[in-house]
């Protein structure tokens, strides 16, 4: 994830960044310019009194209007996935707070205290990587009171569920009464709400007929355009043209980027680091 200053306006837009859209499409961008000034060129050589064509600005007026609509429609649903995915993950932060803290005040072995110390932080590095279909490093499984951890399939259930059992033991041999028994199970099912609203998000990616319309409907918008503006700007409409692309597919490429929250761009969620500080909250917590 970027960290930048809102205000500093003249920043953004006199440098290029990697994840500028221009950088990414600048190809896209050469293909269209050529393709619209051949048929500008076609235009003013062959049909340059059409009448049919003097009243299509009218037509590309409303067809801009319900393209615009489609547009903002597309990253709305976009940025609610992302926003959605940051929120399930300030609330993993806030339950593993709570968890940790919890079972730090009870009368907890040294090797209980080291157990809880590393899975529960493990969870959150777990989750991380399952959202991105990879596995645990070993830099991340740590020696426990269980011995080396060795996790397969699902691996962030498999977590929670050693935790129930270690809780469950230290509820029957009577270190955790009943009430907060109870309590400590909240934030565990708290955990597995929160894993499942990422997966939701991950599995049910955009409907691809929706993609594939706008994508369809801003190059045959664009491609077309010269036609409507050659009698107003002569060859200067392949320009126009070019920059009404590069506005369009510039937020279809933007709604694609932040939809799929959990991965590695720069835009995605700051993952790493929320693992990071959630190892760091329990390392804190258990310590006192």
């Amino acid at each position: 994830m970027i960290n930048y200053n809102p205000k500093n306006w003249l920043n953004f837009i006199f440098s290029f960044h990697k994840s500028d859209t221009v950088r990414m499409m600048w190809k896209e961008l050469v293909y269209i310019s050529l393709l619209s000034i051949c048929i500008t060129y076609l235009e003013i050589t062959f049909f340059p009194k059409a009448y049919f064509l003097k009243n299509l600005t009218t037509v590309y007026s409303l067809l801009g209007f319900v393209i615009s609509l489609l547009l903002v429609f597309r990253t709305n649903t976009a940025y609610d996935r992302w926003w959605e995915g940051r929120k399930a993950w300030g609330s993993m932060v806030n339950d593993t707070r709570s968890l940790s803290s919890k079972l730090s005040v009870f009368q907890l072995t040294e090797e209980e205290r080291i157990l809880f110390n590393n899975l529960i932080p493990l969870f959150a590095f777990a989750t991380k990587n399952h959202l991105r279909n990879q596995s645990l490093s070993k830099d991340n499984i740590k020696e426990t009171r269980l011995g080396p951890l060795h996790l397969q399939g699902h691996e962030p259930l498999q977590i929670i569920q050693l935790m129930r059992i270690e809780i469950e033991r230290l509820k029957q041999k009577e270190t955790i009464h009943n009430e907060a028994w109870l309590a400590i199970n909240r934030d565990l099912d708290a955990l597995v709400a929160s894993l499942g609203v990422c997966e939701r998000i991950k599995n049910t990616p955009i409907p691809f007929s929706y993609s594939l319309f706008i994508k369809k409907f801003i190059f045959i918008y664009v491609l077309t355009m010269p036609l409507a503006f050659v009698p107003l700007f002569g060859y200067l409409s392949a320009f126009i043209s070019t920059f009404v692309f590069y506005a369009l597919v510039s937020m279809e490429l933007l709604a694609e980027e932040i939809e799929e929250p959990f991965g590695c761009d720069e835009n995605d969620l700051p993952t790493d680091q929320l693992c990071l500080t959630i190892q760091s909250n329990c390392e804190q917590i258990f310590s006192v």
